[in-house]
């Protein structure tokens, strides 16, 4: 199971390693291919084990660890374009409820 991050605990990683290990955990990604990931990585349409289905498991997954709620109006096409917008869309999230 995958930890939940918190805004206010000092301790727990940072939201890039936390999206790293929930992409692991989702698309079972190795560490060794997420760890060469830059805001420039190309995600959907790039990654063969990022399908349709497999967004649905992830932006579930990313509710739970994130303890942030996406609505269907959140999601555009460029949210899962490279994991730089994937990231920045958490962030933003986790900003708007701070």
């Amino acid at each position: 199971m995958t930890a939940v991050y918190s805004v206010e605990d000092a301790q727990s990683p940072s939201v890039d390693a936390q999206l790293r290990e929930t992409l692991q955990n989702v698309l079972g990604l190795s560490p060794e291919q997420l760890s060469t990931f830059t805001p420039d990585t190309e995600l959907f349409g790039a990654l063969p084990e990022l399908d349709s289905m497999a967004v649905a498991a992830l932006l579930t997954e990313v509710e739970d660890c994130f303890s942030i709620l996406i609505d269907d109006d959140d999601i555009d096409g460029e949210t899962f374009e490279t994991y730089g917008t994937l990231l920045a869309f958490i962030e933003e999230k986790l900003a708007a409820k701070a």
